[in-house]
């Protein structure tokens, strides 16, 4: 993290070594606390769609954990010339998304700037024997993903203008869907390992599990669920700048079999707004996670299998 020296306390039970989603420090031997922020500038022009969005993306990271979200802090820039109502439906929505999560939002902090920015700081709570991180992925687990690919390509489909409204809904309500759902489902199973995908991509994320885990991660690619505008979009080009730089930073670690289809790969790389969960477990509790998701609203899947370390930390057929 920008050469910055790891502190240590004998209290930090998760800190920034693995590239973990949030830290996590024991306060008792019942009780430990789970931090994170997130924030970014609008992914869509409904000001209170995008306040959801925002909040969804930020609570995830302490569903990635196994944590329970009960506290938020508004993070907030806004252009002074901003109208004030754009900036209420921004604040409401990430309100209301806040508390369907049944957490708090108690205060935050406002800055000018040229570009809208929205996120939040958030605080939630976790036993300490229940942490899951990203870095404890063992040999003969399998993957399940609990939401689908494409939605950064959809974004830039967005902005362009050339996504169809049922597209578009598509992409509102897989980023505005909250992890809380697949969050209880894995505690209720029990899993080895967990991150949620956004901006490295699946493939970006999977290879932080992997090197933590020091392991190797093998994807099924016609398994993995991807929204299917999205695949249409990157059959014709239009991929965001963040795959091309997600590709260029594990190039190396990742092996990318010639029999998938490009569209398949570029959605693999696709820097995700608000995704899913990549649940690393025993194959013998697969049936059990995947039966409790079945009520999702999102599409999920059974997507890969974790081997032992080999040449690659990633491989896709």
């Amino acid at each position: 993290m920008c050469h910055l020296n790891n502190d240590s306390d004998e209290n930090l039970l998760v800190g920034i070594s693995t590239s973990d989603d949030a830290s996590v420090y024991k306060i008792t031997d019942d009780i430990a606390l789970v931090q994170t922020l997130d924030f970014f500038t609008p992914v869509v022009d409904d000001p209170y769609v995008y306040g959801q969005i925002a909040a969804a993306n930020s609570l995830s990271d302490v569903y990635a954990m196994g944590g329970e979200p009960k506290l938020a802090l508004n993070i907030t820039c806004f252009p002074e010339d901003l109208p004030k109502d754009i900036i209420k439906n921004i604040l409401k929505g990430g309100h209301d998304k806040v508390r369907e999560a049944n957490a708090m939002i108690i205060g935050g902090h406002t800055v000018e700037d040229k570009e809208p920015k929205y996120g939040l700081s958030v605080t939630g709570f976790i036993h300490p024997k229940d942490v899951v991180t990203n870095s404890n992925a063992k040999p003969g687990d399998v993957l399940i993903l609990t939401k689908p690919l494409g939605l950064g390509i959809l974004n830039t489909g967005i902005k362009a203008g050339i996504v169809s409204e049922e597209g578009y809904k598509t992409a509102i309500h897989t980023m505005s869907e909250l992890n809380k759902f697949s969050k209880d489902a894995m505690m209720k199973v029990g899993v080895n390992s967990c991150t949620d995908i956004t901006g490295f991509g699946l493939l970006g994320h999977a290879f932080e599990m992997a090197q933590g885990s020091k392991v190797t991660i093998k994807f099924n690619s016609s398994s993995i669920p991807i929204i299917e505008e999205a695949l249409s979009l990157a059959r014709m080009g239009i991929i965001p700048s963040g795959a091309y730089r997600n590709m260029e930073y594990i190039k190396d670690f990742v092996k990318v079999s010639e029999s998938v289809p490009q569209e398949i790969a570029d959605c693999m790389f696709d820097p995700q707004t608000s995704g899913g969960l990549l649940i690393s477990l025993e194959k013998e509790k697969s049936q059990l996670l995947l039966n409790e998701l079945k009520s999702s609203s999102t599409p999920f899947a059974l997507i890969g299998e974790v081997l032992e370390k080999q040449d690659y930390s990633i491989t896709v057929e």
